[in-house]
């Protein structure tokens, strides 16, 4: 059995659906189904019950769906070791915010210590896009904020931030102990570039739809709010602000989920490692 064909029957035996599985690994319909076809052939055995809806797994499949899973995570962790042993392997992280979070810190050092060998490019992004590039193929993994079209994305929850309001020291809202949002309603909000993935837009405008200056960056926002008396919003993370600005807490405000995030059907496993080592150390705090 070739590495390539369980791949194609591990896609096919996860979607349940041949067209869903030739999407998935960006092939046509045909040769796959050929594939999974003569797989059959060769371990004697049917292994999916066929369907006009699609298809379900039978005794027989659902055996070679946990030994494939195990035999191609082997083989990328043995191709990922040989890599690192001869100096080659790379990953490419985007991080979107600010890398002084000491979720990032104790990430960083934990990989170093599990991967010594293998060299990390960070990929630092501002706001316009919150998979830090992965859709464009630019890094292999994100480390950012939900939420966001996740279409064919894998991600996985590390830590939630509550939010709060951005304010100038002396606007009347920043002497509240606490505001909701329609006590910013007639305020002004920033607002991301056209073309920026619209549920994070709508995220951070509260739901709703606002006017006001366009930013792309941190420091672009506080400037705005700084300047014009922007409402900006921010992760409650106790880092120091520019003088004159303070952040207020968002009763009904749904906390920010810090994520690690990468394209599902990725098999490498240093982008594996990587989630669950973030994991880990964003659990610590």
């Amino acid at each position: 059995m070739e590495l390539r064909t369980l791949r194609y029957f591990v896609a096919v035996a996860e979607e349940l659906h041949f067209g869903r599985a030739a999407t998935r690994l960006h092939m046509s319909q045909p040769p796959l189904s050929r594939a999974v076809k003569q797989l059959e052939k060769e371990s004697g055995a049917l292994l999916f019950v066929r369907s006009p809806a699609g298809v379900t797994l039978t005794p027989a499949g659902a055996v070679l769906l946990d030994e494939a899973r195990d035999l191609l995570d082997r083989a990328e962790r043995l191709r990922a070791r040989v890599a690192a042993a001869a100096g080659g392997a790379t990953l490419t992280v985007g991080i979107l915010g600010d890398g002084s979070d000491p979720g990032v810190t104790r990430l960083a050092a934990a990989f170093r210590r599990g991967h010594p060998g293998v060299e990390i490019r960070v990929r630092d992004t501002d706001l316009t896009d919150p998979t830090c590039g992965l859709r464009a193929a630019l890094v292999d993994v994100a480390l950012t904020r939900a939420p966001f079209d996740d279409t064919a994305l894998a991600v996985r929850v590390l830590r939630a931030d509550p939010v709060g309001a951005v304010l100038r020291a002396d606007d009347p809202l920043a002497r509240r102990g606490r505001l909701e949002l329609a006590d910013l309603a007639d305020r002004r909000w920033f607002q991301f570039p056209p073309g920026t993935d619209p549920r994070w837009q709508s995220y951070w405008n509260g739901g709703t739809p606002r006017e006001g200056p366009v930013v792309r960056g941190v420091q672009e926002c506080l400037q705005a709010v700084l300047w014009n008396s922007t409402v900006g919003l921010a992760p409650l993370l106790g880092h120091d602000l520019p003088e004159n600005l303070t952040t207020v807490p968002l009763a009904d405000m749904a906390p920010s989920p810090v994520v690690a995030v990468w394209n599902d059907g990725d098999t490498n496993p240093l982008v594996r490692s990587f989630a669950e080592i973030a994991t880990a150390a964003y659990r610590q705090a």
